[in-house]
């Protein structure tokens, strides 16, 4: 009933065998034009970028897309499968910056925005054959003749007209919003681009002492919150504190300096070493929960916002993602954080950037003007 399979069979030579056939059979071409116009199934694609060859991840990708319009073809419906070029974003600006030697936005400024792009235009289909052969052999079914570009003049217009009838429609409007970011190019990135060329980068943590000006225990001693922060370069434009409305908080008095701090109970140990099985090195005074704290008031640490006191900064509030399981149990609060961002805008606290496109401090931050937000992360602590 079936041919003895050949022992000796070549798997690379079948796969070749099969591509020729789709080929010379036009196989793809009619499994449309076989279904009828008015039974359609749309399938969209998000195109690759050629300026890059294509890996692993677009095989697994690929494999998947290519199922589902197999599935509705099977299904007896006429599935036009374009195929396109992603020529935007700036894994192709980062390719031709590296090839003429550009480090930064200005350098592309000096080398001429008019000039980049075309250079960019000349490069974004590097590999569109080396991608046509490899989709071919992955033997999915593409037109890639018929292809279109992100770049041509048409598909951009598309994209404006969309947001023409979104703007005619009042659903476009003038915000804030915390992203990711490239100090290098100036501009905010997709979670795509921001994990291209992340990196890892070690900087200091510390442990800040704001004043409480509205908390007093028993006498007039000084009593400071204590707050843990791996971002200190973001301390200049502190606005706020977070506490955990149910996490517990204690009141301690330092033996070795006398000043008092509020911190979490479960941080303690990280700052007061226990010692033969008991806590050494301060007396606990008092202990309460994050929402017996909301509402008290402590003093800037810098006086850039002081101003902003009259919309509510510098004041203890409550939030969700606050627990004690690292640092101090209280979080500072500055706009570059996505949680921050959001509970300074629920509170209507008016926030304002003191740091350039480029990443370095402006007025008001007077004290670090100039400096780059990491480069100044020593003097800050300082």
């Amino acid at each position: 009933m079936f041919k003895k399979p050949n022992p000796r069979q070549s798997f690379p030579e079948m796969e070749k065998h099969i591509i020729d056939q789709w080929k010379s059979q036009h196989i793809f071409a009619r499994s449309i034009t076989s279904r009828p116009k008015d039974k359609e199934y749309t399938f969209y694609d998000g195109p690759p970028f050629a300026t890059g060859l294509p890996h692993y991840g677009h095989i697994l990708g690929g494999t998947m897309k290519d199922m589902v319009p197999r599935y509705w073809t099977m299904r007896g419906y006429r599935v036009q499968r374009r195929w396109g070029w992603d020529c935007h974003g700036l894994p192709v600006e980062y390719e031709k910056e590296k090839e003429l030697g550009i480090t930064s936005k200005q350098g592309i400024e000096e080398y001429g925005i008019a000039n980049f792009n075309e250079a960019c235009r000349a490069t974004v289909m590097r590999y569109s054959t080396e991608w046509k052969e490899f989709v071919h052999r992955m033997g999915r079914f593409v037109d890639m003749e018929n292809d279109y570009k992100t770049m041509e003049p048409w598909y951009m217009e598309s994209v404006w007209w969309v947001f023409k009838e979104l703007w005619k429609k009042d659903l476009v409007y003038e915000g804030y919003k915390v992203v990711p970011y490239c100090l290098r190019c100036a501009t905010s990135l997709s979670n795509f681009e921001a994990a291209l060329e992340y990196q890892d980068k070690q900087d200091k943590t510390v442990t800040v002492k704001f004043l409480a000006s509205s908390f007093r225990y028993k006498d007039d001693t000084p009593t400071y919150f204590l707050a843990w922060t791996t971002t200190p370069w973001t301390l200049p434009s502190n606005l706020a504190l977070a506490v955990g409305a149910d996490v517990s908080y204690v009141l301690v008095r330092d033996k070795e300096n006398s000043e008092q701090y509020i911190l979490g109970k479960d941080a303690l140990g990280r700052y007061y070493p226990q010692k033969d099985g008991e806590e050494v090195g301060y007396d606990l005074l008092e202990e309460f929960s994050g929402d017996d704290l909301k509402g008290l008031a402590y003093d800037p640490i810098f006086p850039y916002y002081e101003d902003k006191r009259s919309t509510g900064a510098f004041t203890v509030y409550t939030a969700e993602y606050v627990t004690a399981d690292s640092g101090t149990g209280i979080v500072h609060q500055a706009p570059y954080g996505e949680d921050d961002f959001a509970l300074l805008q629920e509170k209507g606290i008016e926030i304002h950037d003191a740091i350039t496109d480029d990443g370095y401090f402006e007025s008001p931050v007077t004290d670090f003007d100039g400096e780059s937000v990491f480069d100044a992360n020593k003097s800050i602590i300082s």
